[in-house]
């Protein structure tokens, strides 16, 4: 679904992806590990059209993205859920789930929405800065998945989160998975990781090293743990 070749990224004149090449099959959800500055994020912002200093080749169900602006990568169908959440304090839950622009035939409905965020229901009349941070992380989450976005773009979605919010986000990872959709998380924690994903790449200096399955990074927890430095 998502194929990333020689991808380079600039930030003014500092070089922060180097040769990027990962790819990321329909249904599958893979993860991006490293530590802090190793180009995680600047990735998924590459892919987005948010990072606008690129090269390299970027293909997204078969067709190249790499000249769209990040308005019609989103109409394209990939949904981007950033670390902060985006979300605003003037709009309520409901509206965040109802203004933003329906942009694909996949997009969930309210009810189905609901059924798998009753929180948000309950909450519907908050407005979303009032909410905790579990609760914006599921709205966050909630709002691409109403777009009918194809592939979610997860950017450190337990940070900050208490372990019992943790568990439930993957939770939420899971059935979502189980609905067909495709998902690239930046994710810190190891745990989390191998339990909702298929496959991990490693990032170091803005270079992929190492493509790992789940069995991998298990048996190298030890290892990988004093590598990102948590």
């Amino acid at each position: 679904m998502l194929k990333t070749r020689d991808l380079n990224a600039y930030y003014d004149e500092s070089h922060v992806l180097r040769g990027v090449d990962l790819d990321v099959q329909p249904g599958e959800v893979v993860t991006l590990v490293g530590r802090n500055g190793a180009g995680k994020t600047t990735t998924l912002k590459s892919i987005m059209g948010i990072v606008r200093q690129r090269t390299g080749e970027i293909v997204f169900d078969g067709q190249p993205i790499m000249r769209l602006t990040s308005d019609r990568v989103a109409r394209r169908g990939i949904g981007f859920v950033p670390e902060e959440r985006g979300i605003y304090a003037t709009l309520t839950v409901a509206e965040h789930l109802t203004l933003p622009p329906v942009v694909g035939k996949n997009a969930w409905p309210l009810e189905r929405i609901y059924d798998l965020f009753p929180i948000l229901k309950e909450r519907g009349t908050s407005m979303g800065t009032t909410l905790s941070g579990g609760e914006q992380q599921m709205l966050a989450i909630a709002r691409v998945l109403r777009s009918g976005a194809k592939l979610i773009l997860l950017d450190e979605p337990t940070e900050g989160l208490a372990p019992v919010i943790v568990n439930a986000i993957g939770d939420l990872i899971l059935e979502i998975k189980k609905s067909g959709v495709t998902m690239l998380l930046v994710e810190q924690n190891l745990r989390f990781a191998t339990r909702v994903a298929d496959r991990h790449y490693l990032m170091v200096h803005g270079r992929i090293i190492e493509s790992m399955t789940n069995a991998e990074v298990i048996a190298r927890e030890k290892d990988l743990l004093a590598h990102l430095g948590v």
